[in-house]
């Protein structure tokens, strides 16, 4: 859109600032992320939040909504990240519904920011800067007693686990005899401390269910279905839907084979992952003749992340969870939100979670020996991956369309990174976890890009870095580390200049200029990340006033 669309489109969607609906420049937040209260973003969300929710339009001027731009350069996120950022600073906040839609204008490159706010929970006030905010007619203040107490007094309408619901005429009939027989073999590997084995083979199969939490009352739950049903039972189950789709993809993106799987899953999961081809990788190490070998994919991980999927899909959305092999890594994607509300909160946490969506099906899938509920599977996974030294998993949470995806690698992104892994045994988990972020032209934040350089593990600029040189001639990649840091700014801003210049009176767009340059950019960055970078650039020198816009089209000045 130009300029004057969308800021039509803000008029109409947007017609009014109100306990729901704020317009903000971002020199009045002071450009700032999370910074001074009452004056940052996270304030505004806080207050948004706990009146009825709404949106946040930054980047347009005050009562006009003129689209005035916001430099998110400053702020080192893009509006995925950006959404990440906001559950870390806002306690309390809800993932579900919140969102940022990102626009960019055709005309003059200027940035919207629409972000979506949700509804607080009942009994949970949002809190920035560890305060509860409101809007009190135009002033953000912090709030008052009378609504905490508001707040506070909500009723509590306690959530039905859907995995614990009865399944209406289910027998043990509908149950394979091979997955109970599975399911007693599991229960005490992981009983086997508190309860005899020979005791556990003792009872009845309605006993081990009981024990077991799937069945109550001598009725059987869903849970028990999805876990131990034959194939025919998932039937009983509907309208959910109870299934796996496995997917092979070729280089070219082109589906080469398929596969639905459904229950019962402690036996199907191990025809699933049966599918994969896990190749053997043999590489050999400095000083040695003897290559060392190890699968493209970590057994645990694999497993963890498909159990993950069905203990944490939400069966209401009537989605399969799907399971794509790729040739250089695996994908799963399950419908639902991400319980912890981001992977920043799963990874710190220390104790067991604190509620699941599906809490039956999950305490069955804990004593069948299939997930753990102590916080520690997606922490192992990760120390796996920086183990083998690969690149970490990558989590898409998409609050907005409820689904959770997470990218398991099986190859090296980049030799800088793998080799700075397996030779500097200082680096934390964190590290790694960051270090993975700038390989993949992930933006970090200042204060992590800042750190990082003051260790010499990256080089250059708060704005322009990558993993540091000095390991790169360590490592011997000075080749790929030109390529990969593209040219400097000043050699950018020269290559443009030379090429307005021929171009003459007739002037160029930006996306020629963008095929002119893109060859010299980093290729460390995505395209999206290389054509903003363009787009600075361009933003640069006309303030500098060496380029002038005309339109859609540039000429030198």
């Amino acid at each position: 859109m130009t300029s004057k669309e969308l800021q039509q489109y803000l008029l109409r969607e947007f017609p009014q600032e109100n306990a729901c609906c704020e317009w903000k420049e971002m020199k009045n937040l002071k450009n700032s992320f999370a910074g001074d209260e009452k004056d940052d973003l996270i304030s505004y969300v806080s207050a948004i939040a706990n009146m009825e929710g709404g949106h946040l339009v930054i980047g347009v001027q005050d009562k006009t909504l003129e689209i005035v731009g916001t430099d998110l350069s400053k702020f080192n996120l893009n509006f995925q990240s950006a959404v990440w950022k906001l559950l870390e600073h806002c306690i309390n906040l809800s993932s579900e519904g919140l969102s940022i839609d990102e626009y960019t204008t055709e005309d003059t490159y200027k940035t919207v920011w629409i972000v979506h706010i949700p509804k607080h929970l009942p009994r949970r006030p949002v809190y920035a800067h560890k305060k509860a905010w409101q809007r009190v007619e135009d002033s953000l203040v912090e709030m008052t007693q009378e609504r905490l107490a508001a707040i506070l007094e909500e009723p509590i309408f306690e959530a039905k686990d859907w995995s614990a619901e009865i399944v209406p005429n289910a027998t043990l009939a509908d149950l394979d005899e091979l997955a109970v027989a599975k399911a007693r073999v599991m229960f005490k590997k992981v009983h086997a401390s508190k309860i005899p084995t020979e005791e556990i083979d003792t009872w009845t199969v309605e006993e081990l269910l009981c024990n077991s939490g799937i069945m109550i009352d001598g009725k059987l739950t869903r849970a028990a279905i999805i876990l131990l049903g034959k194939t025919v039972s998932v039937f009983k189950l509907r309208p959910a839907v109870v299934e796996v789709t496995w997917t092979l993809w070729d280089g070219c993106q082109e589906v080469v084979d398929y596969e639905h799987f459904t229950v019962p899953f402690i036996l199907t999961v191990d025809q699933i992952l049966s599918k994969i081809r896990n190749l053997t990788m043999r590489e050999l190490p400095g000083g040695t003749l003897f290559p060392e070998t190890m699968k493209q994919y970590d057994d645990y991980t694999i497993r963890e992340a498909l159990h993950n999927a069905i203990a944490h899909q939400d069966y209401t959305l009537q989605q399969r969870i799907n399971f794509v092999e790729n040739p250089d890594f695996l994908y799963y994607a399950n419908g639902g939100s991400f319980i912890p509300g981001t992977l920043q909160k799963a990874l710190a946490t220390k104790g067991p979670q604190r509620h699941f969506r599906n809490e039956c099906l999950c305490r069955a899938m804990v004593n069948f020996n299939m997930i753990d509920t102590v916080g520690r599977g997606i922490k192992k996974m990760f120390n796996e991956q920086w183990r083998r030294h690969f690149p970490m998993p990558d989590y898409e949470i998409d609050a907005l369309n409820k689904e959770v995806g997470v990218k398991i690698y099986g190859n090296t992104i980049n030799e800088k990174y793998t080799k700075l892994l397996k030779e500097n045994n200082t680096l934390t988990l964190e590290d790694c976890i960051l270090l993975d972020a700038v390989q993949k032209g992930h933006r970090i934040s200042e204060e992590h890009v800042l750190a990082l350089l003051g260790r010499g593990l990256l080089e250059g600029d708060v704005l322009e870095y990558s993993i540091s040189l000095d390991i790169a001639k360590k490592t011997k990649q000075l080749s790929d580390y030109t390529r990969n840091r593209g040219l400097d700014k000043a050699k950018l801003q020269q290559m443009i200049l030379q090429y307005l210049q021929n171009a003459g009176l007739v002037g160029a767009k930006r996306d020629a200029i963008f095929e002119y340059l893109k060859d010299v950019l980093p290729k460390t960055k995505t395209q999206e990340q290389q054509e903003r970078m363009v787009g600075n650039i361009l933003s640069e020198m006309k303030g500098a006033g060496t380029i002038i816009p005309k339109g859609r089209t540039w000429y030198l000045k």
